[in-house]
């Protein structure tokens, strides 16, 4: 199976960017699609956006218009691009494989440890 690591995460203020990776250990050629998700602290965790094999993207009502998820098959990659970063934006940040169908996400049961994003007033 596929090993997925988040980084890029860190603290910015208000109206800041960062942009977030999901390196992959193999090839995503085959995965149908793949998601970020975030955890902020005692809520649930969130779809944030996916992005299926053929470049087909979805992003959550609170971050559209703001946040860009791409994949680069030749790299390995899926980038979640944040821009205008709000304080509700403070989570931490997982990459996740899945299958979209019928409009909806699947996840798999795979997560990996996560990055840590901080956003400050």
């Amino acid at each position: 199976q596929v090993q997925l690591v988040e980084s890029g995460g860190g603290l910015v203020q208000a109206g800041g960017s960062l942009r977030l990776s999901c390196a992959a250990s193999g090839s995503i050629i085959d995965i149908n699609a793949i998601a970020w998700y975030r955890r902020a602290p005692g809520k649930e965790r969130e779809l944030v956006a996916t992005v299926t094999a053929i470049g087909e993207t979805n992003y959550a009502d609170s971050v559209k218009g703001r946040f860009t998820i791409s994949r680069d098959n030749a790299e390995n990659t899926v980038y979640l691009q944040m821009s205008s970063l709000k304080p509700e934006d403070t989570a931490v940040y997982y990459c996740n494989p899945g299958t979209v169908a019928g409009g909806y996400y699947y996840p798999r049961d795979y997560w990996g440890q996560g990055t840590q994003v901080t956003v400050s007033a």
